[in-house]
């Protein structure tokens, strides 16, 4: 069995255009596994990935084991985590899950302030991204950008996305907003009440906590 210690999760490079062929195999293989379409892409379009340092690949030594890419959309205010996939016999050992966090983590250092968000008909993908910090959603609350749709042209469940007037498909969106990890305050009004010990020097405020510990002694 493989094991995911044998596994480098890495930012793709022009080094690894050579795998393009085994990527787009292994979506072949899992749309047709799955009974669901998973669109493939084009040589150009998953090399620009590479180039830019906008995709992740997973490799046991020199054999291709998975691959996520990035992409911007809505002038960078949407970032797409799209394209997983991991070679069958690197399933069930955790992979998926550490190219979904490498590739969530990309994410946020080049776009902090944009909302990622994905598709996907895989419970496992589902479950992952849950874990990371996405939230269900109705894909009204996903990017209105034309191009981002353009790309489910390649599903074989296409028919249904354009008959629903982009409202709902076979696939589950997805989203993380960076909002959700700003803090609230009771008060309501997003300012934070502080106390006295907040208002101290540095140098003081061991001597007061000391003192009220102390008193309550």
């Amino acid at each position: 069995m493989k094991s995911l210690e044998n596994i480098k999760v890495l930012i793709a490079d022009e080094n690894h255009l050579k795998f393009i062929d085994d990527i787009n195999d292994a979506i072949d293989s899992a749309s047709k596994q799955r009974g669901t379409g998973i669109a493939r892409r084009t040589f150009e379009y998953l090399s620009s990935k590479m180039k830019e340092g906008k995709a992740i690949i997973a490799l046991e030594g020199d054999t291709f084991a998975g691959f996520c890419y990035i992409e911007t959309w809505q002038e960078k205010g949407f970032v797409a985590n799209s394209g997983l996939i991991v070679g069958e016999e690197y399933r069930g050992i955790g992979l998926a899950k550490a190219i979904k966090k490498k590739a969530f983590e990309l994410s946020r250092k080049k776009y902090p302030n944009s909302k990622i968000f994905g598709l996907t008909t895989g419970l496992a993908v589902m479950k992952i991204n849950h874990e990371l910090g996405y939230r269900p959603v109705t894909f009204s609350e996903l990017t209105l950008d034309d191009q981002f749709w353009k790309g489910c042209q390649g599903c074989v469940n296409h028919d249904i996305l354009e008959r629903t007037g982009r409202t709902k498909c076979l696939c589950t969106g997805m989203l993380y907003d960076p909002a959700w990890e700003k803090p609230t305050y009771a008060n309501g009004n997003g300012i934070k009440k502080r106390s006295l010990l907040d208002l101290l020097p540095k140098r003081f405020v061991g001597v007061a906590k000391k003192k009220i510990t102390d008193k309550n002694k």
